[in-house]
């Protein structure tokens, strides 16, 4: 029965159904209630980072070698020392249960297959331990400092042994932004206690039965299991936009962080050359360029026009990554030739998940590194290695700071 139901679930994403990362939104879309497939899509205020995010984009133009034979593309490249398939990561996306049972598992088994990393957020429905146990591949975890610095402490204890190979720092959520998608789909009355203040929105959820009948036998409304409050145990969902408020990650934490934590380091929401200089000053690894897909502070530049300025700042001294707006391997392209290690993709594989669980999380990225090859053949370049500004035309402001 269950082998029936993955052929089922993998026959819903493939072509000609399912050709791009739009049409896994879409299905994402019919499949969610409401309030889970918003909390997704959506961004911060009136969402102007969240689409210049991906217009960006439309603005670096490519300069193709035309004849030239490249019969294989060498995808490989080196991220913090070890060898991926491809120059992807999956993000950290909190919640992930809520858009198909055991999310965070079968993305990160996806991601394993695919040769490629998985940042698990600390706002996880799942364990951490039971996510290394679900994934064959590299696995990075995403540290926030809700609960307090020894719930942190005693979450990278755990992914120490768990065997996860970098933490991933996010130093962009001194607050949860303005998404004001999620305040008008109820999600502060749904999470109450009290049953009139529900009633208006719980017709969102009825209406998904498929969803409602698996959110509800995978335990319904989770548990944030990686962050455990000492003599309480973990934290509640509802508890969650109180606890960032009083989380906010300083540089000084890196220095108890780098204690507690030998192995690399990434610090993810870097949005300027100055912030990218301190983060090198601090001993991190790697960093991400990242503006948190246009999720906390709007009308902040998009991560790829940021990107030059990010690359020029650190002077190769530690790899540079970037995250926000990714829909196609042609953007992975885009990001790599403005120096880019690698990219990481949020919305792009929590659209396959939403709909359609871990085959829609592999379908997506199938996609992306069947766009990637596709792009590559068309520029006339055969690896990754080789990419670089020459392949791209870019805005020259871009390139003025």
């Amino acid at each position: 029965m269950f082998r029936f139901a993955q052929h089922d679930k993998t026959r819903s994403v493939e072509p000609p159904r399912v050709l791009n990362v739009e049409d896994l939104r879409r299905a994402a879309k019919r499949r969610l209630p409401r309030v889970v497939f918003d909390y997704i899509d959506g961004g911060a205020e009136d969402e102007r980072t969240l689409r210049a995010n991906c217009h960006a984009f439309e603005e670096v133009t490519f300069r193709p070698r035309c004849a030239v034979a490249t019969p294989a593309c060498d995808l490989r490249v080196s991220v913090l020392g070890k060898s991926l398939s491809t120059p992807l990561i999956l993000a950290p996306v909190g919640s992930s249960r809520l858009m198909y049972p055991r999310g965070e598992e079968a993305a990160a088994s996806a991601a394993g297959a695919a040769g490629i990393p998985y940042a698990l957020s600390t706002l996880s429905g799942c364990r951490l331990e039971d996510v290394a146990d679900a994934s064959k591949g590299p696995l990075w975890y995403q540290l926030y400092l809700v609960g307090g610095r020894d719930c942190a402490l005693s979450a990278i204890e755990r992914a120490k042994a768990a065997g996860f190979s970098a933490l991933v720092v996010t130093i962009d959520t001194a607050v949860a932004g303005m998404r004001e998608r999620d305040l008008r789909n109820g999600v502060k009355e749904l999470l109450s206690g009290n049953l009139g203040s529900k009633l208006p929105f719980v017709s969102q959820l009825l209406i998904k039965p498929h969803w409602l009948a698996a959110f509800l036998a995978d335990g319904g409304l989770m548990k944030f299991q990686n962050v455990v409050i000492p003599g309480k145990g973990p934290m509640l969902y509802a508890d969650v936009t109180a606890a960032l408020e009083h989380a906010a990650v300083t540089w000084d934490d890196l220095n108890w962080i780098r204690q507690a934590w030998s192995a690399p380091i990434i610090i993810k929401g870097i949005h300027t050359g100055d912030d990218a200089r301190r983060a090198v000053d601090v001993g991190a690894s790697a960093l991400v360029v990242s503006n948190h897909g246009g999720r906390q502070l709007d009308s902040v530049a998009p991560t790829l026009r940021i990107l030059p300025e990010v690359v020029a700042s650190v002077g190769g001294h530690i790899e540079v990554l970037l995250d926000g707006g990714i829909r196609r391997g042609s953007d992975i392209v885009k990001a790599l030739c403005l120096g880019a290690r690698a990219v990481m993709v949020g919305r792009a594989y929590a659209y396959g998940l939403g709909a359609a669980g871990g085959p829609g999380v592999a379908r997506a990225i199938e996609i992306l590194r069947t766009d990637l090859v596709r792009t590559l053949k068309l520029l006339g370049c055969a690896s990754i290695a080789e990419l670089d500004r020459s392949y791209v035309d870019v805005p020259a402001d871009w390139l003025g700071k």
